[in-house]
């Protein structure tokens, strides 16, 4: 697993824009000067607000069909590393181009900061960084201010020191493939937050053990659920009984091995073959390699996703954990589903 240590980094100049949405004719307010912050525990709690939400897992990369350097943000971005003069002009750039991404009228307005990080220590490197922020959701927070003979509470807005709405830390590393990148969504499952990722970043996964484990278990999720619940009609229990032993093989194993996974798994020569025939068609990251080793990380990210629930109409919901033939499925002389349970004992 990389290692990914913020301990030393430090805040070297910063610049703040104001983002309006386009689609709903509000202004950008761009800022000709850096951002002055001077006091000491002001920029101590800025590196918690900037770099304390993001882990050494799940890294992505700046991407394009034509050309990396098509690439808008990379384009802007790797300039900044061999100049760091260039932050401002590269900054009101970025701020355009995240100006021209935020078409959806949902999108909120909000301040876009970006900063010139040092001292970023990732594996055996040290580092420098880029960060790329966006703010948007203020909260209210008190303040208790003590006079001579009583207190004073009065509220204000701000923004919480952990839960930045959209972030992205480009780690001056793997130049060449597009950087190792970092990334925050906080609402990237609402379609008009998905311009953060698609639009403005034009990002993907790397290939790493994290996002192939992941990419691997998501797609045989969309198979079990889709080729063989929807298309072939594969009952829910059955479905169920897959997805537990997928996420049982990745839990035991630390290496990936596509025969291996494919009998122990399915255990049927159709079925086997059928996910063959899938793979090649679905594959995205995991298409880089065969075997590849487990990241017990993405496994434990991803077993959410692993639904063992059987929902029955509005009354029932039965948990499967294991052990598919302690459960059958039936239907009465008046029509009625059912299922039958066997159980030792109960607790």
């Amino acid at each position: 697993m990389t290692t990914l240590d913020f301990s030393d980094t430090i805040v070297e100049e910063l610049i703040t824009h104001h983002i309006g949405n386009k689609s709903l004719e509000e202004e950008n307010n761009l800022s000709q000067e850096i951002t002055i912050v001077d006091d000491y525990d002001t920029r101590r709690y800025l590196l918690t607000y900037f770099l304390g939400s993001f882990k050494p897992i799940d890294f992505q990369q700046f991407t394009h069909a034509v050309g990396l350097d098509q690439n808008t943000i990379y384009s802007l971005v790797d300039p900044i590393f061999d100049d760091a003069a260039s932050l401002i002009a590269n900054s009101q750039k970025i701020a355009g181009h995240l100006f021209e991404s935020s078409t959806h009228p949902k999108v909120k307005a909000g301040e876009l900061n970006v900063v010139r990080f040092s001292g970023i220590r990732i594996d055996n490197q040290t580092v420098d960084g880029i960060g790329i922020y966006k703010s948007e959701s203020q909260v209210p927070f008190l303040q208790m201010v003590q006079n001579p003979d009583r207190y004073l509470i009065d509220h204000d807005f701000g923004f919480d020191l952990m839960s930045m709405d959209k972030g992205c830390l480009v780690i001056n590393t793997k130049r060449s493939e597009g950087y190792r990148v970092l990334i925050i969504d906080r609402k990237s499952k609402k379609l008009e937050a998905q311009y953060w990722t698609n639009d403005f970043l034009q990002i993907r996964p790397t290939g790493d053990e994290y996002n192939l484990t992941k990419e691997f278990l998501r797609m045989t999720k969309d198979f079990v659920q889709f080729e063989l619940g929807e298309e072939k009609g594969m009952p829910k229990t059955d479905q169920i009984d897959l997805l537990n032993r997928t996420v049982d093989y990745f839990k035991a194993n630390e290496t990936f091995e596509p025969s291996s996974f494919a009998t122990e798994v399915f255990q049927n020569a159709a079925v086997v073959e059928d996910f063959r025939t899938y793979e090649q068609e679905a594959r995205d990251v995991s298409s880089t390699r065969e075997s590849f080793g487990i990241s017990p990380e993405a496994v434990k990210n991803q077993s959410g996703i692993f639904k063992s629930v059987l929902k029955l109409d509005k009354n029932f919901h039965i948990y499967i954990h294991g052990n598919r033939d302690l459960i059958e499925r039936g239907m009465d002389e008046n029509g009625r589903k059912y299922y039958k349970i066997f159980y030792t004992e109960e607790s």
